[in-house]
């Protein structure tokens, strides 16, 4: 095992691997831009770099001045978090090459799952399936092929993004190529590669993720989540287990989710996703090469600590955690944004008083504080508000009770949509898919 870690990222995701390394007795280090100088990360890592101002180019993604930290520091690890350089593939060679441990998947990986038409030819190969779709359009008659043969409805989407940009749906013909340059256009500002491609749109689906892990030799699929409430493609909430499956029906997802993971020789800690069209049927999407956002979800719900396999992954161990793992109850986890709750712009500012819940089954991973400052630089999260249960009642009963003892003043947050989306019926009920924010 290494010795220091260097987490290459911010906010609450960097307080979550400080935590892990503490639980293994490993020291960290904290990077900082000087709009992030009092972030609770730094205050809480072993050591603290400021590597330089606030715009993202000139300090989280500046490759250079991470590994310079770490050469200072002498760390001999660096684990990327999520977002900023976690599914650069060219950093992850940089670190390896530097002699350092890159806690996360082999570069030429990354490469292949990062790219959604090159990841879908890998995933067709091992019997996984697809959303019908094309390789990359490069032109107006390849396009014109492509949704003769799939059919209207179709969706186009950057080989290399997410989020949403880069991603248009196309009802007809008449809107094609109007679309298809926007996309391109959207694809070139947002990833630095106007790539697409395009796919059948699916008008209803649910989404569901599966968390897996291997160790390059093998693979496990520890559970779905379902994270269907979303806004512009940006996931909102999510719960685990989905309510959507049935038993057969998860047995059948886990068990491709395995096969897909141990196809591409995958070492570390993944995640697939797949869309769940009205029958039931799923189908992949893409591969997150990194940890997301929400495993805590998971981590609640069987009662292991991905971030901490991730480094033990990393060290070369082999995977421990049994193939099939059974869900202890269930977990849901809401994202705390700065946003305004009904035009949703962000909302930085200094928050003048602050109260966090807590009490049985309830967790909070956050980075926030009284009287901090949030800064207009960065994603809008403030905390994951995660509540467990026995099922999925009592988990809605106390995420209800926990959400009503939150208090974050002097800055605006989605809390009171979060409250309509909990006590909608339709969401009580199960009855949902990606475009419920949407209609409420």
């Amino acid at each position: 095992m290494f010795k220091k870690v260097l987490i290459a990222n911010r906010g609450e995701i960097a307080l979550r691997v400080i935590r892990a390394c503490r639980d293994l007795g490993l020291k960290s280090v904290a990077v900082h831009s000087t709009a992030d100088a009092d972030s609770l990360h730094v205050r809480f890592a072993d050591e603290k770099v400021c590597i330089g101002p606030p715009p993202s180019r000139q300090s989280y993604l500046n490759i250079p001045a991470i590994i310079s930290a770490a050469e200072v520091t002498g760390a001999d690890a660096i684990h990327p978090g999520y977002g900023f350089l976690a599914e650069n593939a060219e950093f992850a060679e940089v670190v390896q090459k530097c002699g350092l441990h890159w806690i996360g998947p082999q570069p030429e990986v990354m490469r292949t799952m990062g790219d959604k038409v090159s990841a879908r030819r890998v995933m067709e190969a091992a019997g996984v399936p697809v959303v019908p779709g094309s390789t990359i359009i490069e032109t107006d008659r390849q396009a014109e092929e492509a949704v003769e043969r799939i059919g209207f409805p179709v969706i186009i989407k950057a080989t290399g993004g997410g989020g949403g940009r880069g991603m248009k749906i196309v009802e007809d013909k008449s809107r094609l190529f109007a679309q298809l340059a926007a996309a391109r256009s959207e694809a070139q500002a947002g990833f630095n590669n106007p790539a697409v491609y395009i796919e059948r749109y699916i008008g209803k689906p649910r989404h569901i993720e599966v968390q897996v892990l291997g160790d390059g030799q093998s693979a496990i699929a520890i559970g779905e989540r379902e994270c269907s409430i979303q806004r512009r493609h940006q996931k909102l909430i999510e719960e685990a287990p989905s309510v959507a499956l049935d038993d057969a029906r998860r047995v059948e997802l886990l068990r491709t989710a395995r096969k897909a993971t141990a196809a591409i020789g995958y070492k570390t800690v993944g995640t697939l996703e797949f869309l769940l069209d009205e029958n039931k049927q799923f189908y992949f999407i893409e591969m997150n090469t990194r940890i997301q956002v929400e495993h805590t979800v998971t981590e609640m719900v069987f009662g292991v600590d991905l971030v901490r396999e991730q480094m033990r992954l990393a060290a070369g161990d082999p995977l421990r955690l049994p193939t099939e793992m059974r869900p202890r109850g269930h977990a849901i986890e809401l994202r705390i944004n700065a946003e305004d709750p009904v035009t949703f712009a962000p909302s930085p500012g200094t928050i003048t008083a602050l109260n966090l819940p807590g009490g049985i089954g309830i967790r909070v991973d956050t980075h926030i504080y009284a009287h901090y400052r949030v800064p207009p630089f960065y994603d809008s999260l403030l905390a994951k508000l995660v509540a467990h249960g026995d099922n999925r009642n009592v988990a809605l009963a106390r995420m209800r009770r926990a959400l009503d003892e939150v208090v974050v003043e002097g800055i605006k947050t989605n809390c009171d949509l979060h409250r309509r989306v909990l006590n909608h019926p339709d969401f009580i009920g199960g009855r949902f898919d990606t475009h419920f924010l949407e209609r409420l």
